[in-house]
């Protein structure tokens, strides 16, 4: 059996995870959100690690509320940082290995073409900066890691875009929405499979890779999207961002390129709007 930990487990990808646990008979899930397993704890790591054999952690836990992290930057680096590099220095001294989840927004949205790996980094924001101290302790501190950036997360499970989109449709005639912020959707079942995938295969390329669903579109047009899939037909706005202000500064262009993950695991990303009409069935 393999043991796998997934932190921060109520999180849509921690749902994801849990969803096709009876897939994998083989994998032994154990499965915590922060009550269980506070990763700013650095004892609380410690312990757990020492009481529990990890083969693998698929860290989830993460402070993902981008606009509250402006008023509330301690609380983002205490996991998204300190978080990180507790579960790394305690993960040194064992033979587990860790796939981390990071996010697009450790990118300035400045460039027109789709980020890379290489690509030098400069968040906007606190949440993307936090998240990539994160990513930066990782790279010092182990040499066993997967760490993967993935884009505009969505799911059946949670907060996300779709299922705001979807409430305020049945609230309102008339909603705006941006038009000028492009990204890749992506759904956390996708990223899911992707990184089971990975454990199952029994996969050592370590590294940073980027992983999102292909083709990109700005929220406005995915809003569109839905609406169009699920016969809706509440008025959708096209508005700046400029417009609609908000606490935390937003990348305009954030699209992620996959070229490096599809050539060293040969796989194809799915394309968003496959994956949001497989979505959109189980809500």
């Amino acid at each position: 059996m393999i043991n796998i930990l997934v932190t921060g487990s109520n999180g849509q990808l921690g749902k994801s995870i849990k969803d096709m646990e009876h897939k994998h008979s083989n994998f032994n899930f154990i499965f915590t959100d922060y009550q269980e397993l506070d990763i700013s704890d650095f004892n609380s790591v410690e312990n757990f690690f020492k009481n529990n054999s990890i083969d693998f952690c698929i860290n989830c836990a993460a402070y993902t509320a981008v606009d509250q992290a402006e008023n509330n930057p301690e609380e983002a680096y205490q996991i998204n940082e300190l978080g990180v590099k507790n579960l790394a220095t305690v993960i040194k001294n064992n033979q587990t290995i860790l796939i981390h989840i990071s996010t697009d927004f450790v990118f300035d949205g400045t460039k027109k073409e789709p980020y890379t790996e290489a690509d030098s980094t400069n968040p906007l924001n606190v949440y993307g900066n936090s998240k990539l101290k994160g990513e930066t302790h990782i790279q010092t501190i182990l040499t066993n890691y997967f760490i993967i950036r993935t884009s505009w997360l969505y799911s059946e499970h949670g907060n996300n875009f779709v299922k705001t989109m979807l409430r305020l449709a049945s609230e309102k005639n008339e909603i705006q929405v941006v038009n000028d912020q492009i990204g890749s959707p992506t759904y956390a079942k996708d990223l899911a499979e992707f990184i089971l995938w990975i454990i199952s295969e029994n996969i050592n390329d370590y590294g940073l890779y980027h992983y999102c669903n292909s083709g990109s579109i700005s929220w406005y047009e995915f809003t569109l999207n839905i609406f169009k899939i699920l016969n809706i037909h509440t008025k959708v706005i096209p508005t700046s961002s400029s417009k609609y202000k908000t606490l935390a500064t937003r990348p305009l262009y954030s699209v992620l390129s996959t070229k490096k993950t599809e050539e060293v695991f040969n796989l194809k990303s799915k394309p968003f709007l496959t994956s949001l009409n497989n979505c959109l069935k189980h809500l």
